[in-house]
């Protein structure tokens, strides 16, 4: 693939929200960025949280849990991945914290390590521990964090329309902001790789 093709190429994002809750903003932020994704991106959110089991290294060995498997599947197939979570009691929810440790046992190729993330905090208090663990955790995964693609989008729960999305435009731009930004590193990388002998 050309240097041309790398940085026509769709980029493949998953979305991935730290809450359960059925009327959660971060999840109305991410099916927001979906709704949204500019032209040459693919984003999907996944919803598959709460079906993941608890954390268990006996457990982390093939064959894997049905939706162990499907979660490592969806992240070495998508080029970056998109959190967003809440802050509960001080620190990642733990439902979260369980999906993060899922990931960090995965050795193939396309797995968390080096893959390039980001996040979207909608949180109007800041949600500043959730988001210091998140980094840590990340960083002890190897995950590549794109800082210009993370952001603060504050997001309250009258902004959520009865559809599930969120129909301000200013906060649909910097949705749709965010993402260009992570594809554009993604392409960068691409384009890199291409020039290589």
């Amino acid at each position: 693939m050309d240097v041309e093709q790398c940085m026509d190429r769709t980029v493949r994002v998953l979305l991935v929200s730290g809450s359960l809750r059925s009327g959660s903003t971060n999840t109305a932020a991410l099916r927001t960025a979906a709704a949204v994704v500019p032209p040459g991106l693919e984003a999907v959110l996944y919803e598959g949280v709460g079906g993941l089991p608890h954390f268990n290294p006996d457990d982390d060995s093939d064959p894997l849990p049905v939706p162990v498997a499907d979660l490592r599947s969806r992240i070495r197939i998508a080029d970056a991945v998109v959190f967003s979570t809440p802050e509960y009691a001080g620190a990642l929810p733990g439902s979260f914290k369980n999906l993060l440790d899922w990931t960090i046992g995965d050795d193939q190729p396309g797995s968390i390590y080096q893959k390039p993330v980001a996040w979207v905090n909608v949180s109007a208090h800041g949600a500043v521990n959730a988001h210091e663990s998140l980094r840590k955790v990340l960083c002890y995964a190897t995950a590549e964090i794109i800082e210009e693609a993370c952001a603060q989008v504050s997001v309250t729960h009258p902004m959520v329309d009865d559809d599930g999305l969120i129909d301000d435009e200013h906060v649909r731009s910097q949705l749709a902001a965010l993402l260009e930004s992570l594809a554009s590193h993604v392409r960068g990388i691409a384009g890199e790789a291409s020039r290589q002998p």
